[in-house]
């Protein structure tokens, strides 16, 4: 087993690099980088951090939008935003200060990097964790009860609720939940802002854990229902498939209750298959985003926060993001694997001699 954890440790090194050398390379390709949109907010006196048009041409050729600017100061950003040096020694600057966990200042928000990411992650901890905890608290459940009941009245309804929930998007969920009960046409039950009220501070602590739930009801409802389909089904079969082996008809022939055959028997084998995908999803309930959730119900997440980077070009907020989560994916992996291991002793990594 060691040896397998060190030769994965050791893959990671060029799997991170690779994946960080495609993406900065083909960011050069880009049409409208820092520079371009820099130059365009200031011919057009527009304030840098507030928006604006970006020029239609890539880093590394020719500014339409230097025209009408002095050459020295089109050098003087050139140099402020590190355009000034060879892309691969860029770079190779870039990885050197990634592996001290050094991700530089945000081009468009001008602050750390870090500081940012950390910043917007309450909404995305709150969407993600909630979404995991309701997942597995309900599907797992679900589809035992499912696999128990299979092929009755129980089993096709609760299949046909979960399946619609599945096959409807979570952002026109989302909308149906406003109108419905956001104050929209019906009722006005819900807040639709934020994670908390404004008087959220002269709450009591009761208070204040009642206010930030009642903010997560509609949000949390419209990103978790698609996911509930994919772990029940996964858990019904997974149960069908334990329950019609043979040591289960042997446990029964000997007389032992049915509840001591599930839990006892079918249980623990039926489970490897969910066990093994909790630790990568529990990881990714903290980082997840989604873009048009947190836009429905103004939330401002990692979701967002993406996509504003990628439009505005904000290269070390895209680039420090991919490294990290690049990284944090490769992590999970290993951690999925060792997780089977612990989960089933029988498997094992080593080489067959």
């Amino acid at each position: 087993m060691a040896a397998y954890l060190i030769r994965r440790l050791l893959l990671m090194i060029p799997t991170l690099f690779g994946v960080m050398a495609v993406t900065f390379f083909v960011i050069q390709f880009v049409p409208g980088g820092p520079v371009e949109r820099m130059v365009s907010l200031l011919e057009k006196g527009h304030n840098p951090a507030g928006g604006g048009e970006v020029a239609s041409a890539s880093v590394t050729g020719v500014y339409r939008g230097a025209k009408g600017l002095d050459p020295a100061q089109i050098d003087q950003l050139r140099r402020l935003y590190g355009f000034d040096k060879p892309p691969l020694e860029r770079f190779l600057t870039m990885m050197w200060n990634y592996l001290r966990f050094d991700f530089g200042d945000s081009y468009y928000y001008h602050r750390s990097v870090v500081d940012l990411v950390l910043e917007k992650l309450p909404v995305s901890i709150s969407l993600g964790v909630w979404n995991f905890l309701l997942t597995y608290l309900i599907s797992i459940p679900l589809g035992i009860k499912k696999a128990i009941k299979h092929q009755t009245r129980f089993d096709s309804w609760t299949s046909t609720i979960i399946l619609t929930g599945y096959s409807i998007p979570g952002f026109v969920l989302g909308i149906f939940l406003i109108v419905l009960f956001g104050g929209g046409s019906f009722w006005d039950v819900f807040p639709l802002r934020g994670l908390h009220s404004d008087h959220w501070q002269e709450l009591s602590w009761l208070g204040k854990v009642g206010d930030y739930l009642w903010h997560m009801v509609l949000p949390v409802t419209a990103s978790a229902v698609g996911s509930f389909a994919v772990m029940t089904m996964l858990t019904k079969n997974s149960f069908l498939e334990e329950i019609s082996k043979q040591y289960v008809l042997t446990a029964r022939a000997k007389g032992l209750e049915e509840n001591a055959v599930l839990y006892r028997h079918v249980f623990r084998n039926a489970m490897i298959p969910l066990v093994t995908g909790f630790p990568g999803s529990f990881i990714a309930a903290f980082f997840s985003g989604s873009l048009l959730i947190e836009t429905i119900f103004s939330l401002d997440g990692l979701g967002l926060l993406g996509y504003e980077s990628v439009i505005n070009r904000d290269y070390p907020v895209v680039m420090a993001t991919l490294y990290f989560f690049t990284l944090l994916g490769l992590l999970t992996k290993l951690l999925t694997d060792i997780t089977y291991v612990w989960v089933d002793p029988r498997i094992t990594f080593e080489r067959a001699k």
